[in-house]
Formats: structure tokens, sequence, C-alpha cells
């Protein structure tokens, strides 16, 4: 390869690296964000003495996991009595703010959701007779859990 040549290639190359710099600065926020994984707030309004969480069924969803068992957990976490809606509504027993049910669905999350090694939400839950597993996706590993409810 001659002087040249090379003199060429490295002048691409430097094209190059500046283009490849151009786009990534013009792509959006949400690209370069490494979480893939966010937990819907709660939505919702109080009715009377009761709070009414309209998106309860997108957060199970999120989730994957079954609304009655997520319910079961954040019911006792916030001690108050709830009941699902034919409209997919969750009608709760009292009025409590957002944020004390957005933290229970947390605490929830962290400990019937995220894997224990990696962090990531690919897991499931698995029944043994009266124990119950997570099981991550990924790397297989199983963790028992002590249900507190």
């Amino acid at each position: 390869v001659s002087f040249k040549k090379k003199g060429l290639i490295l002048s691409c190359m430097s094209d190059y690296k500046a283009l490849l710099e151009k786009a990534r600065k013009e792509l959006p926020e949400s690209v370069h964000e490494k979480e893939r994984f966010v937990i819907p707030n709660v939505k919702g309004h109080i009715q009377g003495n009761k709070t009414v969480i309209n998106n309860f069924l997108q957060i199970c969803s999120s989730l994957r996991r079954e609304p009655p068992h997520v319910w079961k957990y954040v019911s006792r976490a916030i001690a108050t009595p709830g009941e699902m809606k034919k409209s997919g509504s969750l009608l709760v027993g009292a009025k409590v703010p957002a944020s004390r049910i957005n933290q229970a669905i947390q605490d929830y999350a962290e400990l019937f959701v995220f894997c224990p090694d990696t962090g990531k939400p690919d897991t499931v839950l698995e029944k043994e007779g009266s124990l119950t597993y997570l099981k991550s996706m990924v790397t297989g590993t199983r963790k028992l859990i002590k249900s507190r409810f």
C-alpha cells in the first residue's frame, strides 16, 4: 500500500468516525438508556373514601405476574382491602396515596420479579408443592421465596 492510499484510508476513517459521532448525537435519549424495564406508576383517583387504580392490569402485565398475586401482596403492604372490578380497575378500600401503592409494587417486584443474580426481570414463579421459587429465564437459577403473605 502506497503512502497516498494510506492517507486516503485514514481520511475515509476520520470521515466515518465524524459521521458516526454525529449520528449518535442525534439519537433520542431513550436509545442511550440501559434500563429496559420500567414499572408503570399508579394512575387513579379518589372516589369518596376509596381509591381507584385504573392501570392495575397494565402494571401486572408489565411485571408478568397474575393480578390476584400482586394485589394480595400490595393489600397487605398498605394494610387495606380492595377488589378487582370487571373494568380492570382496582378499588382500594381506603384513601391511599399513590406513593405508598407505588412503593408496595416496587417492593413486590424486588421480591417476586427481579432475579437476585442479574437484577433483570426475566423470571417466572414456579410452585412445587407448598414452595414457590423464582426462576431466572436467563441463568436458570432458582431462589426459594419465603412468602410473607
